[in-house]
């Protein structure tokens, strides 16, 4: 992995994106703009990468003195972070007047920018213009974030976060399997309000359905999420709806559905809902108060029952006991082609962590995945649908 790092405020991310790198498992080497050493020192990023820092053309310790040949061979991605405006208006217009263009234009291993810039700068038709030319050539373009920004506005420019772009770059890895595809994913609770105070939800993070939308986008799919209530951010690549209750859902997965190949149903959609919502807050002094309630819509036995029905229909369960039978009863009961079953309620795994594991059963198989993170979980779930469709 070839870091380049461009002269701006955000520099300062590059010390922990090489580490996280390489704790990915990647070898890193840094070639440093003139102007990004007025942010950060070049020592730093020796000591992180385990390796000299390139910042010259005219490096003698280069091999034959040609350092940019000689590491537009070596790398097999590159990655600028930050990109600013300057470094994207060269590379899109094929300058080479540093060590960094000039390798951009003499590697063979694909390129990917993390763009770090004022709002207006991010909005300006040129800066815009030059990326598109960019993206024409295959140049992938991570971020991006908004926000507030160093020079104290507030917008979009802040370069993606570390943790980020390591996971932006692990999915420009993963084979395009699902290219083609349109996949439709529910994540997250719902919450079905009593007054305007208070609702009925549950302990769900969102975090399982999410990891499954951003898996299919990175296999090649067009993802569309509907997420309930959660403070996830988007997955790249992933068109989001966002609901609250079970009836928005119902709604929103419905108007979705026309045309997906997949629908993944990871959302812990409520079973009932209050058969009425008070306009005011219940008081105590109001006295003993009884909830009636009523059975929501099932979502996931009407789309596996709609003339629209995706080829693949995967439900999720989760489960306190007797997890294999209850999750083979829903899979029959609402004619899914799979259902994902997990033990919740153990520390660790499931509702509200960041690992899980689960059992995926079909009919005539099953499949252990994890203990482990839901990202990982949620690419093997991505190969199996894969490997079920095949080819567009």
């Amino acid at each position: 992995m070839l870091l380049g790092v461009s002269g701006g405020i955000a520099a300062y991310k590059s010390a922990d994106l090489v580490r996280r790198l390489r704790e990915a498992g990647a070898e890193v080497r840094v070639v440093m703009t003139e102007a990004a050493q007025r942010f950060i020192t070049a020592t730093t990023l020796q000591a992180l990468s385990g390796h000299p820092v390139r910042v010259s053309m005219w490096d003698e310790a280069a091999e034959a003195a040609m350092g940019h040949i000689e590491l537009a061979r070596w790398a097999s991605q590159v990655l600028v972070a930050p990109a600013s405006a300057d470094v994207l208006a060269r590379l899109a217009h094929g300058h080479a007047d540093d060590l960094l263009a000039t390798l951009c234009l003499a590697t063979a291993a694909p390129i990917a920018v993390a763009p770090a810039m004022n709002r207006l700068m991010w909005a300006n038709a040129a800066t815009q213009a030059n990326l598109a030319l960019l993206r024409q050539r295959g140049v992938a373009v991570l971020g991006p974030e908004a926000g507030e920004q160093a020079c104290g506005e507030v917008g979009e420019g802040r370069m993606r976060e570390p943790a980020a772009l390591v996971a932006d770059l692990a999915a420009l890895l993963v084979p395009k399997r699902l290219a083609g595809h349109r996949v439709l994913v529910s994540a997250g609770p719902t919450y079905e309000d009593i007054d305007p105070v208070r609702f009925l939800g549950n302990r769900s993070s969102g975090r399982m359905g999410f990891a499954v939308a951003e898996a299919a986008a990175a296999a090649g799919a067009e993802v569309t999420l509907v997420a309930g209530p959660v403070k996830l951010p988007t997955p790249p690549g992933v068109r989001r709806i966002d609901v609250r209750s079970a009836a928005e859902l119902h709604a929103a997965v419905l108007a979705a559905l026309p045309g997906q190949a997949v629908y993944v149903g990871a959302a812990a959609v409520a079973d009932y809902r209050p058969v009425e919502v008070a306009e005011r807050k219940l008081k105590k002094s109001d006295g003993p108060a009884t909830l009636v309630l009523e059975r929501t819509v099932d979502v996931l036995a009407e789309v596996a029952r709609h003339p629209a029905r995706p080829r693949c229909v995967m439900g999720f369960a989760a489960e306190t006991h007797d997890v294999e039978a209850y999750a083979r009863g829903k899979l029959e009961a609402k004619r899914l082609d799979a259902i994902a079953a997990n033990r919740v309620g153990v520390e660790g795994s499931g509702f509200d962590a960041e690992d899980n594991a689960l059992v995926l059963y079909w009919h005539g198989g099953e499949q252990a995945f994890g203990p482990g993170s839901k990202r990982s979980i949620a690419a093997g779930l991505v190969a199996w649908i894969a490997d079920r469709l095949g080819p567009a």
